[in-house]
């Protein structure tokens, strides 16, 4: 059944959704982008041929099966929590809120019987879906141990979590530091910069310690997203291995040491991934093959095609919990930084 759906919000994030939908007619319909101007509405109709409108009401009257929440961050807990409120299942740009008193109000109205639901996307990277998938089959053991230089803020925390496969319920402690470096741009968002241009960047540094005993060492700059001259790295142990970028390295049943790659296939045109394997092995495979689309619209398409299972079972690709743990993650992150050298601990939350 195809999913027909509406965007609130006409910004970067808005597009990812819209191109989807064009990619996969045969499963998605975009009835249109509620906007907050005539302005925006023209723009969005003359660059991309969507269809656009200023009007909540005509938005309503075209029955979506669902309504996805592009909207800036700051608005993004109210947005949700107003349509959310009108009855539509909600899919939600990250974070889910920026405050926990707004991330509890999600998590109570969610409670009430409210369908939201939060699209943390990194997991579902086909890059990272094969890292995680490599960690679950046990070839590191049970993994304590990760060192993470691959996304920001809550992201990054969805990613601690998963790699070390802790529960949201885990208390943890965090201590951190901002540092400034000049790095000379070579990328944007909008292309290639080749003017020479050197900005100072931060570069954020925060230890995490969990209750259990797990640790993580997240290492970022948001120049890396966009850059050529700055990588992105991960680094999971176990005790009985150690995932660093493509390369594992373990100890077989007879207790050697064996080392593989991660054999990466992509598209044609190298815009996408069609599958990752270990040798024989498939940890991968895309279920967007025509065509195959970034990382990043793939990982964001589950999530559209899984609203699906959620409208009519309460199916979650992301568990709700850990979307609020995400953001109230962040809200701890940042307090460590406000205060270098000081240990910022969690507390329990209603969603716990």
């Amino acid at each position: 059944m195809k999913l027909n759906f509406i965007i609130i919000g006409s910004g970067w994030r808005s597009l990812f959704y819209a191109r989807i939908a064009s990619n996969y007619p045969e499963l998605f319909h975009l009835q249109a982008v509620l906007c907050r101007t005539e302005e925006k509405v023209q723009k969005l109709n003359r660059e991309y041929g969507l269809y656009a409108t200023t009007s909540e009401e005509e938005c309503e009257a075209l029955k979506p099966d669902f309504v996805v929440v592009a909207v800036s961050k700051p608005s993004i807990c109210q947005v949700t929590l107003k349509w959310a409120q009108k009855g539509y299942p909600v899919l939600c740009e990250t974070p889910a809120a920026l405050t926990l008193d707004e991330l509890n109000q999600i998590w109570e109205m969610a409670q009430n019987g409210a369908k939201i639901q939060v699209a943390e996307q990194y997991f579902k990277y086909p890059m990272i879906a094969a890292a995680l998938e490599a960690v679950k089959r046990g070839y590191l053991g049970d993994p304590y141990a990760v060192n993470i230089s691959l996304a920001h803020d809550y992201h990054g925390a969805s990613l601690i979590r998963k790699f070390l496969n802790t529960d949201v319920s885990v208390p943890m402690k965090l201590c951190g530091k901002r540092f400034t470096f000049p790095v000379m741009e070579t990328s944007s968002r909008a292309g290639d910069v080749t003017d020479g241009s050197i900005k100072d960047r931060d570069r954020i540094r925060i230890t995490f310690e969990f209750e259990n005993g797990k640790a993580a060492f997240y290492d970022f700059s948001g120049v890396q997203y966009h850059s050529y001259i700055r990588s992105r790295h991960l680094n999971v142990q176990g005790v009985k291995g150690e995932l660093d970028d493509l390369t594992l390295r373990y100890t077989d049943e007879t207790f050697r040491p064996v080392t593989q790659q991660l054999a990466v296939k992509r598209a044609a045109d190298s815009s996408g991934i069609c599958s990752v394997a270990l040798e024989n092995e498939t940890l991968y495979e895309n279920p967007f093959i025509s065509p195959v689309m970034p990382q990043d619209e793939t990982a964001i398409a589950a999530f559209m095609l899984g609203m699906k299972a959620f409208i009519e079972d309460g199916i979650q690709v992301y568990p709700l919990a850990d979307a609020l743990q995400d953001a109230y993650t962040l809200i701890l992150m940042n307090q460590a930084l406000e205060n270098p050298g000081m240990t910022v601990e969690s507390a329990p939350q209603i969603w716990q």
